[in-house]
């Protein structure tokens, strides 16, 4: 697996979530629940491949 886009995606997510939580209120309505909705499905991705790697590392 490549690590480095792994990586890349980890931080990508984060930075989403983070940025939707700072900037709710200016987010218009209609946008919020699916914006919201994309960045969950996302973080969760994101720690299954956190755990994947770590499962994987010693192999």
């Amino acid at each position: 697996m490549n690590t480095q886009s792994t990586l890349i995606f980890v931080i990508a997510a984060f930075v989403l979530g983070g940025v939707i939580i700072m900037y709710r209120n200016s987010i218009p309505t209609p946008l919020r629940r699916p914006l919201a909705m994309a960045a969950i499905v996302f973080i969760l991705f994101a720690f299954f491949l956190i755990v994947y790697s770590l499962t994987t590392m010693g192999s």
